[in-house]
């Protein structure tokens, strides 16, 4: 029986793991289970689940607001409840789907705890990749576990090179909504735009990512610290289909690579059950459907994310933490309307820029530079791009 603590378990993750942890009730128990704003939802959840401890992250919540039927395990309340239930003593594991820069320190904290991490925050590793990747190694062997498909994919296909090098990663998306789209159009592309993505549903955030190829860009980053591997052993390809998660190119010309339905349960479960496999409940792939596969490469001139991803690589330090922290802010200025997808680049790039080389090497260091890139660039964003 393995115990998990679920970041996030509201969330689109969050709520695929409770669905395939009550599938297989007899290998995992949920004994903590936070959320941000989502009261009812997790109160939901407490009933059918009944955690030991279960925390709300939002500004305001208290005991006051927990009914009396919820009251049989430990309630937290706040930014520390997420710490708190990441780190708890009685979860062998903690599954973190929180979204943005809240989910780095509890990442730290549990791998400081012994908890083996199942990963499905991007900031963590993008804006903190040398400290989560240093405590990770003290923790032990497999103690970090990607859930992103692609990430998971490459995982995966790199347990069949038992110690051989291999010579790419072959990192794969669908292309988004802007996938044929020219650079003039998508400049002027709205929100509304952005968020019609044609294969994965997801939050708000993460949909704009994928449109903007942001989310690939992050994943560059992502990818250079899991796998150790060199930004131009990192090759981004295009695939419509999303059927091949991601694939792995080996020094003989063998190319491995993973396949499946667009459904993250099989991510969520493969990290959960490892290294066993067990049943999504999900819908097998059927090749003989899915008829044809493509593969198409992609236009860094159109889609400038994967540009600036290689470049903050190359420059080190908080370089990709900026690129995180001005892409959340420009996402959310997005979205409410103030900039259209060309003025979300410029920002970006502009952040970068304006603020240049600064320091990574801990955790006040990485916080310091996202909030300064934080105000960066609201401040770019509000003189008008």
């Amino acid at each position: 029986m393995k115990r998990l603590a679920i970041l996030g378990s509201t969330g689109s993750i969050g709520t695929q793991t409770l669905d395939v942890l009550a599938r297989h009730a007899d290998r995992f128990q949920a004994v903590g289970l936070v959320a941000n704003r989502s009261r009812d939802a997790l109160f939901a959840q407490v009933r059918r689940f009944r955690p030991l401890m279960a925390g709300l992250t939002g500004d305001g919540f208290s005991m006051d607001d927990i009914p009396a039927d919820l009251r049989f395990c430990r309630w937290v309340f706040g930014p520390e409840a997420l710490s708190a239930i990441a780190g708890m003593p009685e979860a062998d594991e903690a599954l973190v789907a929180v979204v943005g820069m809240c989910g780095l320190e509890s990442v730290l904290h549990a791998l400081s705890c012994g908890k083996r991490v199942l990963l499905a925050n991007k900031e963590t590793l993008v804006a903190g990749g040398q400290l989560v990747m240093k405590a990770a190694a003290a923790a032990g062997e497999n103690m970090l576990l990607p859930i992103d498909s692609e990430h998971s994919a490459i995982y995966q296909c790199l347990r069949a090179a038992q110690g051989n090098p291999y010579r790419r990663i072959l990192l794969t998306c669908s292309g988004g909504p802007f996938r044929t789209w020219d650079r003039q159009r998508i400049d002027a592309a709205t929100a509304r735009e952005a968020l019609k993505h044609p294969t994965w549903n997801m939050g708000n955030k993460i949909t704009v990512d994928s449109a903007t190829l942001f989310n690939k860009a992050l994943e560059i980053i992502e990818a250079h610290y899991l796998f150790g591997a060199a930004t131009e052993r990192i090759q981004v390809v295009i695939h419509p289909q999303s059927v091949v998660h991601s694939a792995v190119e080996f020094f003989d010309g063998a190319v491995i690579a993973q396949l499946g339905t667009p459904d993250m349960r099989l991510p969520i479960l493969y990290a959960m059950a490892y290294p066993d496999r067990l049943p999504t409940g999900g819908t097998p792939l059927d090749l003989f459907t899915v008829g044809e596969l493509t593969f198409e490469r992609p236009d860094a001139e159109r889609f400038p994310s994967l540009r600036l991803a290689a470049e903050c690589l190359q420059a080190g330090g908080a370089a990709c933490c900026i690129l995180n922290a001005a892409n959340e802010e420009a996402v959310g200025s997005l979205l409410a309307g103030k900039i259209t997808v060309g003025g979300l680049y410029r920002a970006v790039e502009e952040t970068l820029r304006t603020l240049g080389p600064m320091p990574a090497d801990t955790l006040a260091q990485v916080l310091a530079a996202d909030a300064r890139a934080r105000d960066t660039a609201r401040r770019i964003i509000q003189t008008g791009l």
